[in-house]
């Protein structure tokens, strides 16, 4: 089978190291974002409940997918997209999967809003930071309905503190300095265009003002020797992993490279 997944160039490697985030067009083949699309359409189901956290006022999440759909498998544990990813990581590490998830940002007026500007690396219970996400659009993406921004190079500062804890946490209003940091332009993203960006990229993404939802798939990959710290976490607490050992868990699984 022809991998739906293309190498990426070493420009594009060089971009990325350097500012923490890269553009990445056409990522996966058209014929399979097709067939994903429809499936987040079928997927789709508006609340219309009132949202409680502050990540759920910013979009809806449909996680594991790629567990339990060959499509939503194929871009995630694509022996190129590893190869990719390793790639982008010091060293060039095995790397393994940490999530995976259908996000949804409905019209602005429902139950989303913003995604506040934060970092993704706080929250996990890691001993490194060598982590990247890849957030692919599968339908037509303006930037006004909401694809994302990064703070330029913001990942050479290190970790910057939690978001979504509390009111007025979002991390440009902790430090206020980021400010002076260029930010991404708005970018429109076709179907199967992605954005990569670094866990410790300072990212948002505006509300979506258009009538039809924002449908994107997004996944995340570390570096398959980071260590588990034993912090407290929803997706790890009760899966018996060992404080000081690696993620050997059928959970997180190494991703085979091309």
């Amino acid at each position: 089978m022809t991998d739906p997944v293309r190498r990426l160039r070493d420009e594009e490697v060089e971009f990325y190291t350097e500012h923490g985030w890269l553009h990445a067009p056409a990522l996966v083949s058209g014929d399979l974002v097709e067939r994903l699309a429809a499936k987040a359409h079928e997927l789709h189901r508006p609340s219309g409940a009132v949202s409680v956290s502050a990540v759920a006022q910013a979009f809806g999440q449909n996680r594991g997918l790629a567990e339990v759909d060959p499509d939503f498998a194929q871009p995630v544990f694509s022996p190129v997209m590893a190869d990719n990813a390793a790639r982008l990581m010091p060293g060039k590490p095995q790397v393994r999967l940490q999530i995976n998830n259908l996000l949804i940002k409905e019209p602005a007026g429902g139950t989303h809003g913003a995604t506040q500007f934060h970092q993704d690396f706080p929250w996990f219970p890691m001993d490194r930071a060598v982590m990247l996400t890849v957030w692919m659009a599968l339908v037509d993406t303006p930037a006004d309905m909401g694809s994302l921004r990064f703070y330029d190079r913001s990942h050479r500062f290190g970790p910057l503190g939690r978001s979504f804890v509390r009111d007025g946490d979002a991390v440009v209003e902790q430090h206020p300095w980021l400010g002076d940091l260029e930010l991404s332009p708005p970018l429109h993203l076709k179907p199967g265009d992605a954005t990569i960006h670094t866990a410790l990229t300072v990212h948002g993404a505006a509300p979506n003002v258009h009538t039809s939802p924002r449908l994107s798939f997004a996944w995340t990959y570390f570096d398959a020797g980071t260590l588990y710290t034993g912090s407290p976490f929803k997706q790890t607490d009760d899966l018996g992993l060992r404080i000081n050992e690696v993620f050997d868990h059928p959970d997180f699984p190494i991703v085979a490279r091309a």
